[in-house]
């Protein structure tokens, strides 16, 4: 059986070039249709989700258990393990092939369990057991370090030797779609004597790579490359909202507190480690070199294109702002999971590791309008009269992201985001 990598196969569902999902990617979600039943998970493919729950009441998963699709999250079925995984991947690319005629050829299960995509309402895919966000990008840390130490001192002594991040909130972490309230909270600007409390006046986005945490670690054990590989499910576009007049005033001595916990924002659609292998790459190179514990031996970047589009309520479309690639990320997702267990720390199935905030070396690589509109000093021209430094009410934001292969596409769908005014 061809592996469901092959650049060469063909889904008999029609897909075109420029789709995030056609049957080299097969990437998992959770769903609602028209037929009144309970969100339960599915898989999309060109402009339709397969219901797994139908194709496993009609006995076509051997080593599964229908109640594991039927479930509202997808929790359950990553407990299954990697073996799973993969056998269930390469069971659904072959009753999607299009020269395999048991799904092709069956005209009522067909109907059953393939439902266009525009009829589906869409849920967050897993459910969040934790949440740690990174700030693994060289570029971005160095950006916000220039602004604010100045050139001389950009990056903090300890950020070369280790991962740096900090626990957020997984209460608050939404599907695309979901608007986000402007957060309120205590603002000092630096003209002021105290602090007062209002609406954030500085409201921005940062564009990001979410880990999602398939397997179990034990708590007192540290992790290998390989098991921290093993145990990544996936990987979802994320958006780490935050406020960066409130995140200025709070964050010393312990760091990001409410700046960061109101709303963090994530694509319906998990796209497995499994279908991106193809895309993967060394990462830059770390000088100095880490401690044994985080040395790598795989390539465990990835070459995947990220974008990010802002609609002002009086634009008809969004305009892209920034174009960039997670392959520039410094730390890789794996050396973040080893670093997050290495204490001993238990990570759980279903964990939400964000790779921090993803800019490159160019000035329209920047993944954050802090960076940007450089602290809101360059202000960016949306449209004619329509210039922003940070987010306003009203405003959409739009992140998508893909791998490209040879004639087809592996991507992540889009995360969106509408911000209304704070009660």
């Amino acid at each position: 059986m061809p592996h469901p990598n092959d650049p060469k196969l063909r889904s008999f569902i029609d897909v075109a070039p420029d789709s995030h999902f056609p049957i080299q990617n097969l990437p998992y979600g959770v769903f609602s249709a028209k037929d009144g039943l309970a969100p339960r998970i599915g898989v999309a493919i060109g402009d339709y989700v397969l219901d797994l729950w139908q194709l496993a009441q009609d006995c076509r998963f051997d080593v599964v258990e229908p109640a594991v699709f039927a479930a509202s999250q997808l929790n359950p079925f990553m407990a299954l393990g990697p073996k799973v995984w993969s056998s269930t991947r390469a069971r659904i690319s072959e009753l999607l092939r299009h020269d395999h005629p048991e799904l092709r050829d069956n005209e009522g299960l067909r109907k059953r369990a393939l439902v266009p995509m525009a009829d589906v309402k869409l849920h967050l895919p897993f459910a969040v057991s934790g949440y740690t966000d990174f700030y693994s990008s060289k570029e971005h840390a160095t950006n916000v370090g220039v602004m604010f130490r100045g050139k001389d001192n950009a990056l903090q002594p300890n950020w070369l030797h280790m991962p740096i991040g900090y626990n957020g909130r997984a209460s608050t972490v939404v599907v695309s779609g979901t608007p986000v309230r402007r957060p309120r909270g205590q603002l000092k600007p630096p003209t002021a004597d105290v602090p007062s409390f209002g609406p954030c006046k500085r409201f921005d986005f940062e564009l990001e790579m979410g880990v999602v945490v398939g397997q179990p670690s034990v708590m007192g054990e540290m992790l290998t490359e390989k098991q921290a590989e093993e145990m990544i499910f996936g990987f979802v576009i994320l958006n780490d909202w935050s406020a960066r007049d409130i995140q200025q005033w709070e964050y010393v001595p312990l760091g990001p507190f409410q700046a960061k916990v109101f709303a963090t924002s994530i694509s319906p659609w998990v796209v497995t480690r499994e279908a991106l292998e193809p895309f993967r790459l060394h990462g830059p190179a770390q000088d100095p070199k880490p401690l044994p514990y985080l040395q790598q031996v795989q390539p465990n970047n990835y070459d995947m294109a990220l974008e990010v589009g802002l609609r002002a309520a009086q634009m008809n479309a969004a305009k892209n702002i920034s174009r960039t690639n997670f392959k520039y990320m410094y730390w890789s997702s794996v050396q973040q999971l080893v670093h997050h267990a290495s204490s001993g720390c238990a990570m759980n199935v279903g964990d939400l590791l964000g790779s921090g905030t993803i800019s490159g070396p160019e000035k329209d690589q920047r993944g954050s309008l802090l960076e940007i509109s450089w602290n809101g000093t360059e202000p960016v021209e949306l449209a004619t009269g329509v210039k922003r430094t940070f987010l306003e009410d009203d405003d959409s934001l739009v992140m998508r992201g893909w791998c490209q292969g040879d004639g087809y596409r592996v991507g992540f769908g889009e995360v969106e985001g509408t911000i209304l005014a704070a009660e």
